[in-house]
């Protein structure tokens, strides 16, 4: 199937009240599991890469590359992003070797320069067609930089959508990069009164540290595109150290990364159905939730 846009896959899913979930490529062996989820669950997936991620492949084509392949083979709805780019020069040579769709994170600096560096930038992506996500109000737990209780002010978010144009734009409701355990709970009035205000959608980032029940009430209070990296690593990583554990003459990785991929497979698949079914809103009835589409 050819590559599928970030946009559509965020709007059927805003439109239908339903998450779009983003899941984060580490390395081929994710980006496997994360297609072989979509395809098997029938709900489109996104699939991120990061910053970081390009650092450990050493360059960005070779996995950009293999994970755009990834995609168009697939008989899933697919799409691929680049995820918290800091330099532009990445988000520039992204968007020629063929990404859609681009997270420019100017989010350490100050508002004005946040803001001057995101407009630019969209500006740029736009005039190639690629659809741009920006954050305001730091995430916690990224790189000691963000400040875990920072909360995004709803009249400052839309000055800085109406001043940037981006597409879409990460919001700080309590969640935390990086966290282990899904214990976060976040604000959802606030949730609330951002979808209310702002004409883009709304992205919850550091969702691992999320629990199931919470992430379907942000969906309803008005969250859409929910990224999640840190649970599915922690699942690969779990799966193959109970494989070596198991068997301790294994030398052959295709025999502990193969479980290991299955069940980020499995995870991932869960976890689309969860976000991606509409959520019930309040004072709804559950036959007046519209179905998303697939």
């Amino acid at each position: 199937m050819p590559l599928v846009p970030t946009s559509s896959i965020v709007t059927a899913a805003r439109e239908a009240r339903a998450g779009a979930a983003a899941f984060n490529v580490i390395h081929l062996e994710t980006a496997e599991a994360l297609v072989t989820a979509a395809e098997r669950s029938g709900f489109p997936v996104i699939l991120g890469i990061s910053e970081n991620c390009i650092r450990y492949h050493g360059s960005l084509l070779p996995i950009v590359r293999a994970t755009l392949a990834l995609a168009e083979a697939s008989s899933a709805r697919v799409a691929v992003h680049l995820d918290h780019i800091t330099e532009p020069d990445l988000v520039r040579a992204g968007v020629e070797a063929g990404v859609r769709s681009v997270m420019v994170d100017a989010s350490a600096l100050p508002y004005e320069e946040n803001v001057a560096a995101t407009a630019e930038l969209t500006a740029w992506c736009h005039q190639r067609g690629a659809y741009v996500e920006a954050e305001l109000g730091e995430v916690g737990g990224k790189d000691g930089v963000h400040a875990p209780g920072a909360r995004t002010d709803p009249d400052e978010a839309l000055a800085f959508v109406r001043s940037t144009g981006v597409d879409a734009l990460a919001v700080a409701v309590g969640s935390s990069h990086a966290m282990h355990e899904r214990t976060a709970v976040l604000d959802k009035e606030l949730i609330g009164a951002l979808a209310g205000k702002l004409p883009v959608p709304l992205v919850l980032h550091g969702s691992s540290g999320v629990p199931d029940d919470e992430l379907r009430r942000a969906v309803a209070a008005g969250m859409t595109k929910i990224n999640i990296s840190t649970h599915l690593v922690s699942v690969f990583t779990r799966s193959i150290r109970d494989t070596l554990d198991a068997d301790l003459t294994l030398v052959d990785s295709r025999k502990y990364v193969k479980p290991a991929r299955e069940a980020v497979a499995q995870e991932a698949a869960r976890l689309l159905a969860l976000l991606g079914a509409p959520a019930a809103v309040p004072g709804q009835s559950a036959a007046a939730e519209a179905p998303v589409q697939k």
